[in-house]
């Protein structure tokens, strides 16, 4: 089976799968792992996936990019395994309880070098990463997971769920400051003692909100439309606490696609 190239809706349907395979693989079973708890299931969730985008081939017509296509296979078969599987947790905590500025402490994130200690609180910040993201109740576990691992728009996100896209946010807000919540009470990260906020409380909560929606647009806290000189020392060490818990779960994109799943994709590609 060919590897790599562009994908066009001309492309035989075994060659094109063949290729998304090869480019999208990893990443897919990478977002299969952290929502199935064991790796059979990861590897089921996969080959369920490219199975689907073989038999489904001749539905794309090129409106959308083959990785975002097969994306939306991926989105919708998760879905469709969560209501299997006994339906979605709705457990919800307030917004309030999730807000930082009752917190004593701030984590003492670093600069983004590569110096010892900095690789460091990378490493624990994405151990206690994929454990919080575990632990989140589905319906934010998987739009977080869309949209930070395999990095579909929230337009994407809402389409393949089919959801409206102010729902999308709303999760994506809630599961971010979830996840931001689990950093920062079970990392073993140095802290250090907290500011006290410099505006009002409704001031901080608006620029909590602009960040929130800076980084749905894949905003980074260097390239946030915020002007630094109206963000105070407590709002920008949560700002750092946000960054550094959507690092890693970019972190934990990344990965390969066991040689064994690939080929049983492959044999039941050919089969079908």
């Amino acid at each position: 089976m060919p590897d790599g190239g562009e994908v066009s809706a001309g492309t035989p349907a075994s060659e094109a799968i063949a290729r998304l395979l090869t480019q999208h693989g990893p990443r897919l079973y990478a977002l299969a792992s952290r929502l199935c708890r064991h790796k059979e299931d990861a590897a089921d969730l996969v080959q369920d996936v490219f199975l689907q985008a073989f038999r489904k081939w001749h539905t794309f017509k090129g409106d959308a990019a083959p990785g975002t296509w097969l994306y939306t296979i991926a989105a919708r078969s998760c879905k469709a395994r969560t209501r299997r599987k006994g339906g979605v947790d709705r457990r919800v905590p307030s917004f309030s309880q999730l807000l930082p500025f009752a917190e004593r402490t701030n984590l003492d994130v670093p600069s983004g070098g590569e110096q010892p200690v900095e690789v460091a609180v990378r490493r624990e910040a994405t151990r206690a990463v994929q454990q919080a993201i575990v632990n989140l109740p589905e319906h934010f576990r998987l739009p977080l997971v869309l949209k930070e691992m395999l990095e579909l728009s929230v337009e994407d996100v809402a389409e393949a769920l089919n959801v409206k896209p102010e729902t999308v946010k709303t999760r994506l807000h809630r599961a971010r400051l979830m996840l931001r919540k689990a950093l920062v009470e079970t990392a073993k990260i140095p802290t250090r003692r907290a500011e006290q906020p410099s505006y009002e409380r409704q001031v901080c909560l608006d620029l909590l909100k602009a960040k929130l929606d800076a980084l749905d647009r894949g905003q980074e806290a260097g390239r946030s439309p915020i002007p630094p000189g109206m963000v105070c020392q407590r709002c920008a060490a949560v700002f750092a606490e946000l960054d550094l818990a959507q690092h890693a779960c970019a972190a934990l994109a990344e990965g390969t696609l066991p040689a064994s799943v690939r080929r049983t994709i492959e044999r039941a590609i050919r089969a079908a």
